[in-house]
């Protein structure tokens, strides 16, 4: 047998003594989470301080997550915590041998004299916490970002929503003093001023921005109608009017309609040439010419359309947030909310999975700080409703929860659409081309029904004025100033020369 060589001390210690410097650990602060549980058990002004800092998962010894889960279910039922009444929990849910029995409890309490600083201590666990969450996030990424059956832009959007999750669970924001509220108020007074009142996004409909003040940032606005009333167009026309007028970037979110289909729309409503010339190509030479100087206005709007189908709620949400870090998007706009999915919810029925989209929309709205406008469908019951057709907000369809969520419900109706032909006013006025706009909740202003303009063939919205007598009248002025007279004929041509549908009577 070979005689074996002693190995050399300073070999010895290259080769086999492990360096903690060189080595990892996940980020951990063991000694503050014994500090902050031995507070708990002696100090309840503590638990009111951290209650909703923490939670039990936030802990690194799956110990202190027992013991940690055992004071908040106390605190939940009201009930005292401390030393006697932790081990009663723990002894109930059959985890006090497992967290190391009373003696364990014990030797917390003795680690701490007084609940001091607990709050800084808490969010240290927090961020430990964070810390391993982003390691144990980014260590998925790596590993699926090699498997070359996942698309990349799902892998994108799947690190964004667990990156998401993670600021949603755990970075809560605490409450103001009225001396800061009070100085971010005046700023914001200030600035309405400068705008001429003007506080939220306007949409270029006269009337409703007097009404709203534009959309107001943090607000969820419903808008609903039934199948044919004009929703899209609506949402597309004031869309236009935002990004084109107003320089606005918009973010549209259509689950029904491609991309390509709104964006024909649009491309109609700016250029004056019907929506179904465009489909069939049949343009005039002027047309095309009309198009092509036209649609340039367009192509330069700050629009962003995503025509996922069958979007969740979750990937709407990461998808929003990109635009808005990407684009700076001031209004987002979802076409429509029944054909959102509420994602990887825990079952139920579609009414609490609406339910669960709603307030995830006002929630994002909140979040972003910009205005989340998302359509919605009406029941049946307003066609089955004798008299007026107008609809009420219990005709909203699937949830109570989205009246409840919105800060504005809307409507829209068309007499027409009915085949009215007078407003059901005292006047009994025409209602040829006409829409009505019902805010019918507003949580923040008043309630009113504001007749717009509708050009069918063009599916477009605008502001119901008297087009017409206002050029006429401003021509006419104009004459007179110069010691001319001018024509009806003079001002607008013939009625020969005048195209189909844009016969102003």
């Amino acid at each position: 047998m070979k005689n074996l060589q002693p190995i050399p001390s300073k070999s010895f210690k290259k080769s086999t003594i492990i360096s903690l410097e060189k080595g990892k650990l996940p980020p951990q602060a063991i000694d503050l989470e014994e500090a902050v549980l031995g507070a708990l058990m002696i100090d309840k002004k503590g638990v009111d301080d951290v209650i909703d800092i923490l939670h039990g998962e936030v802990f690194y010894k799956e110990a202190h997550q027992l013991i940690y889960d055992a004071i908040y279910t106390l605190f939940q039922n009201s009930e005292p915590t401390d030393l006697l009444t932790v081990a009663n929990q723990l002894r109930k849910t059959g985890n006090l041998d497992q967290i190391g029995g009373d003696y364990y409890l014990v030797s917390l309490t003795q680690k701490v004299s007084s609940s001091a600083h607990i709050e800084f201590h808490a969010r240290i666990i927090l961020q430990k916490y964070i810390q391993r969450k982003l390691i144990s996030i980014s260590s998925e990424i790596i590993e699926e970002a090699y498997d070359e059956t996942i698309d990349v832009f799902d892998l994108l959007d799947d690190a964004e929503t667990k990156l998401f999750e993670v600021t949603q669970g755990n970075l809560k924001k605490g409450s103001e003093d009225a001396q800061g509220l009070v100085k971010q108020a005046i700023d914001k007074i200030q600035e309405i001023s400068n705008k001429k009142g003007m506080s939220g996004v306007a949409t270029g409909f006269t009337r409703l921005d007097e009404l709203t003040s534009g959309w107001q940032p943090s607000d969820l606005v419903i808008l609903a109608a039934r199948p044919g009333m004009g929703k899209t167009a609506f949402v597309m026309s004031m869309a236009k009017n935002m990004a084109i007028d107003f320089d606005t970037p918009v973010a549209i979110f259509s689950l029904e309609m491609s991309s390509v289909q709104l964006i024909t729309r649009m491309i109609s409503s700016e250029t004056g040439i019907s929506s179904g010339k465009l489909r069939k190509g049949n343009l005039e030479p002027h047309e095309w010419e009309q198009l092509n100087v036209k649609v340039k206005n367009l192509s330069k709007a700050p629009i962003f359309i995503d025509d996922t189908p069958s979007l969740s709620i979750f990937d709407l949400r990461a998808k929003a947030r990109r635009l808005a870090s990407q684009h700076g998007i001031k209004i987002i706009i979802i076409d429509y909310l029944q054909l959102m999915t509420a994602g990887n919810s825990s079952g139920g029925n579609r009414e609490q999975e609406i339910s669960t989209i709603s307030r995830n929309l006002k929630a994002l709205a909140k979040e972003l700080s910009i205005p989340v406008i998302a359509l919605s469908q009406l029941s049946r019951a307003v066609e089955t409703r004798g008299g007026s057709k107008r609809p009420l907000l219990s005709d909203l369809r699937e949830s109570g929860a989205i009246e409840q969520d919105a800060d504005i419900v809307s409507f829209i109706f068309r007499p027409e659409y009915y085949g009215l032909t007078e407003w059901d006013d005292e006047e009994r006025t025409p209602c040829e081309g006409q829409a009505e706009f019902i805010v019918a909740k507003h949580r923040n202003g008043g309630l009113e029904n504001i007749r717009l303009k509708f050009t069918g063939h063009l599916a477009q919205f605008s502001n119901l004025d008297e087009d017409f007598g206002n050029e006429f009248q401003s021509k006419m002025n104009s004459s007179i100033s110069s010691s001319s007279m001018i024509s009806p004929q003079d001002a607008f041509g013939t009625p020969d020369s005048l195209d189909d549908g844009d016969v102003p009577f």
